[in-house]
C-alpha cells in the first residue's frame, strides 16, 4: 500500500510517499481502507520533535529516542471496513466509518488499523472530508467545554485561537450549548469566526487577550500564550480556564479553576459530533483537501502557524 512516511524527524520533507507492507488487524482492531485522513498540529509537533517544555523526554519515549518508532503519521481516519478483529462486534466489511488511532497513528495510508472501542459508523450525510475533519479538533473542544468547563446557556465563553481545529469547533459548541462567545483570531480571520457564530471577533494583533478587560465564565486557550495567571485575570467569580495547549509545568499546577491535560477519545463523543454536522449545526472547516501525494505541502501549511480549520488528505 502507498503511504506517507518519515524515517528521521525534522522539516517537512523528511515525509515521503512508499510502498509499505498493510497492516493486519488485531482481534479487537478493524483494517479500514482510508479516504480522508488529517494532517494536524499534533503530526507536526511528532514529525519534528517539537513537543512542549517538559514533555520531550516522555515523547522520545513513546514515538521513538533517536528515529521514528512508527514511521507513518496520522491519528484520524474516516473510510470503509475491510476486515475485522475475531473478536470486533459492531463492524462489518464494507461498513463506512469514522474513527482515530490516537498514540498509533498510522492513517496517513491507504489503509490503517483502528480499534474498535475509537470507531463509529459515518453518517451519510457527512462525507470522508468533513469527518476526518470534526474527529480531530472536535473531540477536544467538546471535551473541554461540555464535561470540563460545563458550559451553561447565558454564560461568556472566550476561545483564544479560534481559526484553528479546536476553536472553529469550539465557537460553534459554545454557542450550541448556549453561551456568547468572544473569539480572538487574526483579522484575516473576522468573517469566518461571525459565520460559525461568534458574538464578537477580536483582531490579537490589536488586542491580545490577555489585555481584555472583559471577564468571562469559560477561557478556553488554545494557542498557549495565556497561561495561568493572565488567563485566570479573564475570569468571572467561578470561571474555569482551560488550557488547551500547555507544557508539563502548566499541566501539573492545573488544579481548582484551571483545567488542562489531554482531550480523551471516545466514540460517544465522535458519535455526537458526526450527529451534530449531518443536522446542519456544526460546520466542519477545511481549509485545504490534498491528495496523499501532496503531503509535504500539509505539513508546510501547518508548519506556518496560518492553518485554518483543518488540513485533509486523501490517500
Amino acid at each position: 500500500m502507498k503511504a506517507a512516511v518519515r524515517r528521521s524527524y525534522g522539516a517537512p520533507d523528511v515525509v515521503r510517499i512508499e510502498e509499505v507492507p498493510a497492516p493486519t488487524p488485531g482481534a479487537t482492531q478493524v483494517l479500514v481502507r482510508v479516504h480522508a485522513s488529517a494532517v494536524t498540529a499534533a503530526d507536526a509537533r511528532i514529525r519534528a520533535a517539537d513537543f512542549p517544555r517538559g514533555y520531550a523526554l516522555i515523547a522520545r519515549l513513546l514515538f521513538g529516542l533517536r528515529r521514528p518508532r512508527q514511521p507513518i503519521l496520522g491519528g484520524v481516519a474516516s473510510g470503509v471496513v475491510e476486515a475485522v478483529g475475531a473478536r470486533v462486534e459492531g463492524f462489518e466489511v464494507g461498513d463506512v466509518v469514522s474513527g482515530t488511532t490516537g498514540l498509533g497513528l498510522g492513517c496517513h495510508a491507504e489503509l490503517a488499523v483502528l480499534s474498535a472501542k475509537k470507531l463509529v459508523h459515518k453518517p451519510a450525510e457527512v462525507s470522508h472530508e468533513q469527518a476526518a475533519g470534526v474527529l480531530f479538533g472536535g473531540p477536544t473542544a467538546l471535551h473541554f467545554l461540555r464535561d470540563v468547563a460545563h458550559v451553561q446557556p447565558g454564560q461568556t465563553v472566550l476561545v483564544n485561537g479560534a481559526s484553528g481545529a479546536v476553536g472553529t469547533n469550539a465557537v460553534q459548541l459554545a454557542k450550541h450549548l448556549g453561551a456568547e462567545v468572544t473569539a480572538v483570531t487574526s483579522a484575516a480571520n473576522a468573517v469566518l469566526l461571525k459565520q460559525l457564530g461568534a458574538d464578537r471577533v477580536v483582531d490579537y494583533a490589536l488586542t491580545p487577550a490577555a489585555d481584555l478587560t472583559e471577564r468571562f465564565d469559560v477561557v478556553l486557550d488554545n494557542v498557549g500564550n495565556l497561561g495561568r495567571d493572565d488567563g485566570r485575570r479573564l475570569l468571572a467569580r467561578d470561571g474555569v480556564l482551560v488550557l488547551v495547549v500547555a507544557d508539563l509545568g502548566e499541566t501539573l499546577r492545573a488544579h481548582g479553576n484551571v483545567k488542562a491535560g489531554p482531550a480523551p477519545e471516545r466514540a460517544e463523543s465522535f458519535g455526537t459530533l458526526l450527529d451534530l454536522v449531518a443536522d446542519g449545526t456544526l460546520t466542519v472547516v477545511n481549509q485545504h483537501v490534498l491528495d496523499l501525494a501532496d503531503i509535504v505541502q500539509a505539513h508546510e501549511v501547518v508548519d506556518s502557524g496560518r492553518k485554518v480549520g483543518n488540513i485533509i488528505v486523501r490517500p
